[in-house]
């Protein structure tokens, strides 16, 4: 349907009913009367409908005749938003999809994946983006700017991926550094010039790294119209650009994860970027995975999907070796004369850290100073110190509403809880015995960025966090100022490991990777290994200078002789997947397992552990392995006591149906505890 208008006008006076899915936890769909005059709403419009005491904009997903609720208890639909055209059937069927799979009501799938302006009570908000929307100009010139001459491997990627017909899962394989983006860019380039009615969905992990890929994507495209979609936007933006897409005139459709539940009519080519990052599963409400609906959803839409990594899941690795999918590799970096950096073990049992640098490090670091290089030192905990404690007694300063450390983060002169954000002050003595000499204990980021400021006195060093990047705009003016080549010497958490192309970088330092090595998590060598592959391909991307440093990655660490560092010395990323397949393999986890993971959380402990005993066993589950519930790692977050109860399948079918009939019974159960279901769970 061209415009947001309703169906025919219709003669008949027999009453119709709108069945509207809510954002609600209820799993049903609510039946309301339609008595707005005789042009009917089709499924995909929204509507506004009273709904207890408050008015809320519902989906219209069926439209009848007839209905099952008493007269008395019906109300009448208020208003349609017939603004704007409905949402097309496809994109219907893809969130039915998300919530028959993630065991989720539709509403609490289809309606919060919308803007929060284009759901609200008036649709002033929705009448202004549209207004604004039709004094933008409607020419479509997909002619791209001057690109780069692609490499033989490169140019041959670029081509499948845009000659692919019909649903073709690809991973693009390639090294750090290795032009994946500019393959995307030049396959983007093709589809567009083929069909001008082409809509292309880039996905990337994490908001920071969408200035730098959409800067690339409008500087290639001038003619054509980019809309950027992640949680970040102020409403009223992210609504021009969600409608723009909507509507057909955004022909590149840049976005992390929320924006694959966009409405995108003419989607021809989906792109991932970084797919194995951990990023792409949503953690709270909606669990669901990005990457796993981009797939789905590509197959409905019989188009193209491009997984691009240089550490792929071992999911998508192992959909690779049972030829699922195909595979197309890059195993050269793009940039002339730029080779893969050195990687280097520092034993810190020989070369003893002071201030959190080995001397091996110190001296490499000083190297690249004297050269006008940068250097970036990586450690994954943000603030001064994990833990703040009394030598006297052992006093250690745990948070009181969490079973956690409270992290100390000197420069705000705060104890702050990463896990409940509560935030005090830091004792003056030991609340125990009276020591005043309370010593931090290990490093973050703080605090190693005050030990170069020691070592390296007349350095630019900057830190790039969480905690220093709290402010709207303040991480890409940080990420700027590293680029124009104002920074000496950078210290980052995950933040600046992926994605970024800093050209005049040619040191990686990594600080105390090895507590990853002894996780309970069996993903966490995974998650190591990928970490330092993408950190180390920060360094050296632009190839060595005349006269300058090769590129190098230092790690520090005490177990020099554990084979995932070796694996990373040699950039060896098949061995290492071939050798982990085989221990999952093995041990019957993913991706040769399926699981869901059902947490409960209550005042008491045992409140949540006796609904979690009554779950495991008010079902027949033949095939179905259910463990034993147990108490989460972090057990107490915010006075709230937290457990969970991991169930098992070798058959993603049969575990289907068992949750399917599962959750029936849980939600007739009557619980203090409140509890949620997790499907292909990440963390456990």
């Amino acid at each position: 349907m061209p415009t947001g208008t309703c169906s025919p006008h219709r003669d008949s006076v027999t009453p119709l009913y709108l069945k509207i899915a809510l954002d609600t936890p209820l799993d049903t769909c609510f039946d309301y009367r339609w008595s707005g005059g005789p042009d009917v709403p089709v499924p995909g419009q929204l509507a506004l409908v009273p709904f207890g005491r408050r008015e809320v904009v519902g989906l219209v997903v069926g439209v009848s005749d007839s209905t099952e609720v008493p007269a008395d208890k019906l109300k009448d639909v208020l208003a349609v938003r017939t603004q704007v055209a409905p949402l097309s059937a496809e994109w219907m069927a893809l969130c039915a999809f998300a919530a028959d799979y993630y065991q989720r009501p539709l509403g609490e799938v289809a309606v919060p994946g919308l803007p929060k302006n284009l759901r609200a009570e008036k649709p002033v908000s929705l009448e202004r983006a549209l207004k604004k929307i039709a004094k933008f100009a409607l020419s479509h010139d997909p002619t791209p700017a001057d690109a780069p001459v692609l490499n033989p491997a490169q140019q041959q990627a670029a081509d499948a991926i845009a000659g692919a017909d019909g649903f073709a899962p690809t991973l693009l394989y390639g090294v750090t550094g290795s032009g994946k983006t500019e393959v995307y860019l030049q396959a983007a380039a093709q589809v567009l010039a083929r069909d001008a009615d082409a809509q292309i969905l880039i996905l990337v992990p994490e908001i920071n790294l969408t200035p730098q890929v959409e800067t690339n994507i409008r500087a290639r495209f001038p003619g054509v119209r980019v809309a950027t979609l992640h949680s970040g936007l102020a409403e009223g933006e992210r609504l021009v650009n969600w409608l723009s897409a909507h509507l057909g005139h955004a022909r590149i459709i840049l976005g992390t994860r929320l924006a694959i539940l966009a409405s995108l009519p003419k989607l021809r080519l989906i792109i991932i970027d970084e797919e194995h990052d951990p990023s792409y599963k949503q953690q709270e409400g909606l669990r669901y995975s990005a990457r796993d609906l981009a797939v789905w959803r590509a197959r409905q839409l019989k188009i193209p999907i491009v997984l691009g990594s240089a550490t792929p899941s071992l999911e998508t690795w192992q959909h690779v070796q049972s030829r699922r999918y195909r595979k197309l590799e890059l195993r050269e970096r793009a940039s002339k004369d730029a080779v893969l950096p050195k990687v280097r073990l520092v034993d810190m049992e020989r070369d003893k850290p002071g201030e959190g640098l080995t001397s091996s490090l110190v001296s490499a670091v000083k190297r690249r100073l004297d050269a006008g290089e940068q250097s970036l030192l990586f450690l994954n905990r943000r603030g001064y110190a994990p833990v703040l404690a009394c030598d006297a007694c052992g006093w250690i300063g745990n948070c009181p509403r969490c079973t956690a450390f409270m992290v100390l983060h000197r420069p705000e002169h705060r104890l702050r809880c990463h896990h409940c954000s509560l935030e005090l002050r830091i004792p003056k003595s030991c609340p125990t015995c009276g020591n005043v000499d309370l010593q931090p204990l290990g490093r973050g980021t703080q605090r190693i960025e005050e030990g170069l400021q020691l070592v390296f006195p007349q350095a630019r060093v900057l830190r790039i966090d969480a905690d220093s990047t709290r402010l709207k705009g303040s991480a890409q003016a940080a990420f700027d100022s590293v680029h124009r080549g104002e920074v000496d010497i950078l210290i980052g958490t995950q933040m600046v490991a992926k994605g970024h192309d800093f050209r005049n970088l040619t040191l990686v330092g990594v600080l105390n990777p090895d507590t990853a090595l002894f996780s309970h998590d069996y993903r966490a060598s995974e998650r190591l290994f990928a970490q330092l592959m993408q950190v180390a391909g920060r360094a050296g991307r632009a190839g060595q200078k005349e006269g300058g440093n090769a590129s190098e990655v230092y790690i520090q660490t005490r177990y020099p002789t554990h084979p995932l560092y070796a694996a990373v010395m040699a950039h060896d990323y098949d061995r290492f997947a071939a050798d982990l397949l085989e221990e999952r393999s093995q041990a019957g986890v993913p991706p040769f397992m399926y699981q869901a993971l059902l947490r409960a959380e209550a005042r008491e402990l045992d409140t949540a552990i006796a609904f979690l005993q009554h779950a495991a066993h008010c079902v027949e589950h033949p095939g179905i392995t259910i463990n034993e519930p147990i108490p989460m790692t972090v057990t107490r977050v915010a006075n709230v006591e937290r457990a969970q109860l991991l169930v098992e399948s070798p058959s993603r079918p049969a575990l289907q149906a068992f949750l399917k009939a599962w959750m029936e019974t849980l939600r007739a159960t009557k619980t203090r505890a409140r509890w949620s279901l997790e499907v292909d769970p990440v963390d456990i």
